[in-house]
């Protein structure tokens, strides 16, 4: 079973990454702010997936992921228009940061690849 941890503090999303985890058969756990997730690393995840538009830090929470593990997979989701956001958020440790439409149309393929 995959292992996948979050940052995020809205609701909806946190519904809607369940779900599709639940039908994947992917194992998620969810933080609201970069000590949570700190904490949720202990259970070495594949996958981290972070919504930049959290309200807690999510860029040095990502900074703190990458200083625990170098070769962990870090997907970031925000606004298509917070271009600026979206170099931060590379330049903190992210492999990919996707606008929040395409993360949602590819959330199963994402979830998914954490499953391999």
């Amino acid at each position: 079973m995959g292992r996948v941890i979050a940052l995020m503090d809205d609701l909806f999303f946190q519904m809607k990454l369940a779900e599709t985890a639940k039908q994947l058969g992917v194992e998620v756990k969810v933080a609201t702010n970069g000590d949570a997730l700190m904490g949720l690393m202990e259970s070495a995840p594949k996958l981290v997936i972070v919504d930049l538009n959290a309200r807690s830090q999510p860029l040095q929470a990502i900074e703190k992921v990458r200083q625990k593990s170098k070769d962990i997979r870090v997907v970031g989701f925000l606004s298509h228009v917070q271009t600026q956001l979206a170099a931060q958020a590379q330049a903190a440790g992210c492999n990919e940061v996707l606008p929040r439409s395409s993360f949602t149309q590819n959330l199963a393929a994402i979830l998914g690849a954490s499953k391999e």
